[in-house]
């Protein structure tokens, strides 16, 4: 099952900050789910001042 990705980066920020605490035990899993490569995501979030914290499996 594909997981829409949205285009606006806050929105994106808030979506993938709540299926990691809701759903997901690490971005990897996360990302193979939504069909999206890690390093794609984190570039997204980065672009908007945004990093992955493994210690709290969130971007902040």
């Amino acid at each position: 099952m594909s997981i829409q990705i949205p285009n606006d980066p806050i929105m994106l920020l808030s979506v993938v900050n709540m299926k990691l605490r809701d759903s997901y035990p690490s971005l990897e899993a996360l990302c193979e789910d939504m069909q999206i490569s890690p390093e794609e995501l984190e570039s997204r979030l980065r672009a908007v001042g945004y990093e992955y914290s493994k210690e709290t499996n969130q971007f902040k």
